[in-house]
């Protein structure tokens, strides 16, 4: 293109085919694509990070960047959040997810696409909520399969924001993030202190790890790299969360 100055005749005599909007982002930003497998509470708590630490930090030197949720209106099942978040990257982007324990019967079956896919997995047992939870007090104690009571009952009495969350009311709104705001590093710090916690007895939050498995690519290397044991039961981390690993991967809260 030549770089010449144009005249005003000039530009008004160009006619330029219809033009999508250019992007916000660019690529020298780092762009990650989360599924997320709820429709409302994940999405919102992604574009909080968006908003409070997508445009980094010139002090810490904490990189820019921007998460893509995927997500659809009523919900996706955990295998089906691996491959619609895979689709939407087409190959371009980082691909992470978030994921519940709930009732479903796929876990196994979304560890083993993230696995292929190297797609990084946020796994909560029994819920995201866990993780709320925790930025306001430390939790433990085995809830049993798809059981999320205990969790939301502490999280409502956790601080007035969240007084009425529940459903239809699960958005992450305003006062729900500025609850948040400022706990993240305490909310890491109890989310790791739960993989040591593990009944399993080998676990060990140092053993978490971010680096390409040396060993090939499987199911059992992803699921163990919040420091579970690779012959830790998945569906055994009871309670769990792996959301933290996210703050870290984007540097907003160091380990």
């Amino acid at each position: 293109m030549s770089s010449r100055r144009r005249s005003k005749k000039d530009a008004a005599s160009t006619v330029l085919p219809p033009q999508a909007p250019p992007s916000r982002y660019t690529r020298r930003e780092r762009v990650l694509y989360v599924g997320c497998e709820g429709e409302a509470t994940e999405y919102d708590y992604l574009r909080y990070l968006n908003k409070e630490y997508g445009s980094g930090d010139r002090e810490t030197g904490r990189p820019a960047f921007t998460i893509k949720p995927v997500r659809k209106a009523d919900g996706l099942i955990p295998s089906r959040t691996v491959k619609a978040v895979v689709e939407a990257a087409q190959g371009e982007d980082e691909t992470w997810v978030l994921f519940d324990r709930d009732s479903h019967h796929d876990i196994r079956e979304a560890f083993e696409a993230a696995a292929a896919s190297d797609t990084e997995v946020c796994f909560s047992h029994p819920s995201f909520e866990l993780w709320l939870l925790l930025h306001f007090q430390p939790f433990g104690g085995a809830q049993g399969a798809a059981k999320n009571t205990h969790v939301l009952d502490k999280l409502r009495k956790a601080d007035p924001a969240y007084k009425r969350f529940d459903k239809p009311d699960k958005g992450l709104g305003d006062a729900r993030t500025r609850a948040l705001k400022g706990k993240e590093e305490a909310a890491v710090q109890r989310a790791r202190a739960l993989v040591g916690q593990c009944e399993h007895g080998a676990c060990k939050p140092a053993n978490a790890t971010f680096e390409a498995p040396q060993y090939g690519r499987s199911a059992k290397e992803r699921a163990a790299r919040s420091g579970h044991a690779k012959n830790c039961e998945v569906l055994s981390r009871d309670p769990s969360t792996d959301v933290w690993r996210l703050l870290v991967r984007l540097g907003i809260v160091k380990v």
